[in-house]
């Protein structure tokens, strides 16, 4: 039996700002209960971590939806 693999939206927030990106989860076909993320999407979501905590903008705005904390 073959793994399946979807889109889901994962939230990624350091800092003041929050970003909204989509990975792709996979299914192993040994516990098709429980999505996993791959390593190197793990490693991807920790460079958009740090460019979050970085106020990196133009970065984030080019991998997802970026939203940022306003003083109220």
């Amino acid at each position: 039996m073959k793994e399946r693999r979807e889109k889901r939206k994962r939230w990624v927030q350091r800092g003041q700002f929050a970003v909204e990106v989509e990975v792709e989860v996979v299914f192993p076909a040994e516990d098709p209960n429980e999505p996993c993320l791959e390593p190197k999407t793990v490693r991807w979501l920790d460079e958009i971590a740090q460019k979050a905590q970085q106020g990196d903008v133009d970065y984030l705005r080019k991998v997802g939806r970026v939203f940022q904390a306003v003083a109220g």
